[in-house]
């Protein structure tokens, strides 16, 4: 049923943990050299060591709180130790500071496993790791509703199930629930998960607590039959999650025929009421039958007892068929008379007794809202730290090797430090690229002509938590950071997601100039056409040229500027040959001009670029890139907002509605919807939108629906009448309602910035810096590719590229236009009415 490679009593774990910033000692924690340390391990004993420089200078807080876990781990026959280290010492673990900064697993002398010591950043996430690494095959982790369904299935007539969901590893409720699997996991299969679409795949829409579910299993022989599920409906914690276990260890009814008063079974011991349902031998099948339901309904809350009353003689029993006792000692029973069940679990629900442990389980909750390790970056990072990386797959560089490597070959290098979440889930990306690029290491380029070329591009990594001086001299401020390295030329940023699309498209659209130099008409109508780069159209459906004559000076130097700018989002070509006048006449574009070739629909478009500059030019090809009528995803997202528009949204629970689409497209194409910004959610792709709807509506509305949000200014939200066919005419007449003022908001959005709770963790800024990367100052700072330039000049080129973080959904400040103004003064008015 489970693995039983780890016991409590007949396994031991060394665990070691290296520090290099401690020097005071704390009583409590066994202090030995290191050799004698080592000489003391034996196979079967289980330890945990911090080592420490004797000389190092710094703070006790990480001391203070192995401290406090001693006593606990000890208790799971771990004891724990404080070694060390001189300066004379040979010992890998008394080795470098860098090395002195990750934690390591053994058994017996052996190395299980290595982690940064900062995931160990107080006593509850001291225990929930070492517990979680002991437990690893008793407790699986899974992070989709199938593993959960697969798991069920398998363990159908032969073990029940613990299902927990934790909103973080290392947090008060991982460490409740690690230590019940260390005592029960011999006895039921744990399972655990931090993805809320397991916890809303077995019904539960709260997810910002941490749950725990006991699946009965082993009852099930029928493999067609779904395993009954109980929810525990109290915090987690230690006591707790016993309590739950306990109750669904005892039997499911019991039948008894004495006086309740007398009656006591465990659910008295654990603090739960008893609930005797009466019966007689008229009436016994039915009454069992009853029994049993209510059983099921309050499993977890309280005992069920059928009470044969034939054979008693209790004043009362008569005329009562229900029997409720409290928990506490010297309360006499109450005799009732229900006869709904819902009733009775109504007064149970309402009257029993709970231990008075809330407060201290409060207290023990208190934080940051429980956000020790964000979102979900570190939990993944975490339970995917079993999975082995092909890290030789990725060139590892040194201080030795960086400059020889980079000089030598077109390279991507990886900067990111081994201890950050966040570098080591890029590094999974960078690695499933690595994999899914021909050559693995090596991916073909794209030469001159557009034709693939034999040239290559080397996939390398530089772990700045090994080599500090490298990545300061290489400018790297920030964790991880990704940089495209071509022999004479300076480096380029990565400035998009973390994800290997993501990179695909950067690097491929990083192998060609930026912009390309197109020689003749011909090759500028295969440019247009897509035929030249077919090799890249998916990764950029739009390709720019910039028509110029030839002594238009400035304005080329100043579009040059912006396709260096924009190099790696978008392809941009110059033509400013002698005969440009032939394209400038045939697609009717006044000198200087942009064409926009969007391939998907074989269109050109021509811009003017007249008194226009570099800034002018990134924004107006960024703009152009934009799609008129986008679906709208968590990665895009950003990209709109920051159009500044109130935006018309259609929700769809899958593929777009075609009158929908055709009455927006209509009225975009008659530019009545030029100050909203039409786009639609498809809730099968992006299933946050159903989040969304709640959020607007009391209860999630038929789809299809249109909604209009105004984020820029007053926050209103209205939505389509229902009872109304959409088209263009309908559409148009309900917008120019909301114009006058003529309509309510079925909700207006709090007026509240929704920020990360640490700088490190501004993911959206991350995704802005990626969608809007308009130039500030006098231009991009896209260098001139004149060959590598010292750090100095490579941090000046960094600093330009730099961002600042993305606007807050909420925009207070919005001059673009006043669409919404009559209806913001209307919803105040029935404001200060209400």
């Amino acid at each position: 049923m489970m693995s039983s490679s780890f016991s409590v009593f007949r396994v031991g774990i060394y665990f070691v943990m290296m520090c290099s910033f401690y020097k005071s000692a704390v009583d409590s924690l066994l202090q030995l050299s290191p050799q004698k340390y080592f000489s003391t391990l034996q196979p079967g004993k289980a330890s945990l060591a911090y080592f420490c420089q004797a000389d190092s200078p710094g703070t006790s807080i990480f001391l203070e709180e192995l401290n406090e876990a001693v006593k606990p781990l000890q208790d799971c026959g771990i004891s724990v130790a404080k070694v060390n280290c001189v300066k004379e010492e040979t010992s890998r673990y008394c080795g470098k500071e860098n090395d002195l900064m990750k934690a390591y697993l053994f058994r017996g002398n052996i190395l299980i496993r290595e982690f940064p010591t900062d995931t160990l950043f107080d006593v509850d996430a001291i225990i929930a790791h070492v517990l979680f690494a002991l437990l690893f095959n008793e407790v699986k982790y899974i992070t989709t509703p199938e593993d959960l369904q697969n798991i069920e299935n398998a363990l159908k007539g032969k073990t029940n199930i613990v299902f927990s969901y934790v909103r973080a590893i290392g947090t008060p409720e991982h460490r409740a629930v690690m230590e019940a699997a260390f005592v029960y996991g011999t006895t039921y299969q744990f399972v655990l998960t931090t993805e809320t679409a397991l916890l809303e795949s077995v019904g539960i829409e709260d997810i910002e607590h941490a749950h725990l579910y006991f699946f009965h299993c082993k009852p099930v022989l029928d493999l067609t039959h779904q395993c009954r599920k109980t929810l525990m409906e109290h915090p987690l914690t230690t006591l707790t999650i016993h309590r739950f276990i306990k109750t669904m260890e005892a039997p499911l009814l019991t039948e008894v025929a004495e006086d309740p008063q007398q009656v006591s079974t465990v659910h008295l011991q654990l603090g739960l009421p008893l609930v005797f349902i009466v019966s007689q031998q008229a009436t016994y099948e039915a009454d069992r039958r009853t029994a049993e339901w209510v059983a099921w309904r309050l499993l977890g809350k309280a005992g069920v007892l059928l009470l044969l009353r034939d054979s008693l003689e209790v004043d009362n029993l008569q005329h009562a068929n229900v029997i409720f006792k409290r928990a506490e000692e010297g309360v006499p029973v109450e005799f009732l008379v229900l006869h709904d069940i819902d009733l009775i679990i109504s007064h149970v629900e309402n009257n029993m007794h709970i231990e008075d442990m809330r407060e201290d389980e409060d207290g023990d909750m208190e934080g940051p809202d429980l956000d020790i390790q964000d979102d979900e970056v570190a939990e993944t990072v975490y339970r995917d730290r079993k999975r082995q990386l092909p890290l030789e797959l990725i060139v590892e560089l040194t201080e030795e090797t960086f400059n020889v490597t980079v000089m030598a070959s077109d390279s991507i290098v990886l900067f990111y430090a081994g201890w950050q979440a966040v570098s080591m889930a890029f590094l999974q990306s960078y690695i499933d690229l690595a994999i899914k690029l021909k050559g693995w290491k090596e991916i073909t380029i794209l030469d001159r002509i557009g034709t693939l070329g034999t040239s290559t591009v080397l996939l390398t990594r530089v772990n700045c938590a090994d080599w500090s001086d490298l990545c300061v001299k290489q400018n790297v401020t920030e964790f991880p950071v990704l940089k495209m390295y071509k022999k004479g030329k300076n480096p380029v940023s990565y400035a998009g997601m973390l994800g290997t699309e993501d990179l695909l498209k950067f690097i491929q659209l990083n192998r060609i100039s930026c912009p390309v130099n197109i020689t003749s008409v011909q090759e500028a109508e295969e440019y247009l056409s897509g035929e030249l780069y077919k090799e890249l159209i998916s990764y950029s459906s739009v390709s720019v040229l910039g028509l110029f004559s030839p002594t238009m000076t400035t304005a080329k130097e100043d579009f040059t500027e912006a396709g260096n700018y924009l190099k790696g989002s978008v392809i941009t070509g110059i033509y400013s040959e002698e005969d440009v006048l032939i394209l400038s006449n045939k697609y009717a574009a006044t000198l200087p001009a942009l064409l926009f070739a969007r391939h998907k629909e074989g269109k050109i478009e021509s811009i003017p670029l007249a008194n226009s500059h570099v800034q002018d030019i990134v924004g107006i090809i960024t703009d152009a890139l934009l799609e008129i009528f986008p679906e709208i995803t968590v990665e895009n997202l950003p990209i709109y907002l920051k159009l500044q528009k109130p935006l018309l949204i259609l929700f769809s629970d899958g593929s777009i509605n075609s009158q929908y689409e055709k009455a927006i497209l209509t009225l975009v194409k008659e530019k009545h919807l030029d100050s909203l910004t039409p786009c639609w959610l498809n809730l099968k792709n992006t299933p946050v939108g159903r989040g969304i709807l709640q959020a607007y509506f009391d209860t999630l509305p038929p789809l299809p629906l249109l909604v209009v949000v105004n984020l820029p200014s007053g926050g209103q939200v209205f939505a389509f009448p229902s009872d109304q066919s959409v088209t263009a005419q309908t559409l148009l007449l309900w917008l120019k309602k909301l114009e006058a003022g003529l309509e309510s908001p079925i909700t207006i959005l709090p007026a509240q910035g929704w920020k990360p709770h640490l700088p490190a963790y501004n993911f959206l800024s991350m995704m802005d810096a990626a969608a809007s990367r308009h130039p500030t100052g006098k231009g991009p700072g896209c260098m001139k590719e004149t060959g590598m330039q010292e750090s100095d000049k490579e941090q000046e080129e960094d600093k330009s590229t730099r961002k600042e973080p993305i606007e807050t959904l909420r925009i207070k400040h919005w001059n673009r236009s006043n669409w919404f103004t009559e209806a913001e003064k209307s919803s105040r008015r029935d404001d200060k009415e209400l």
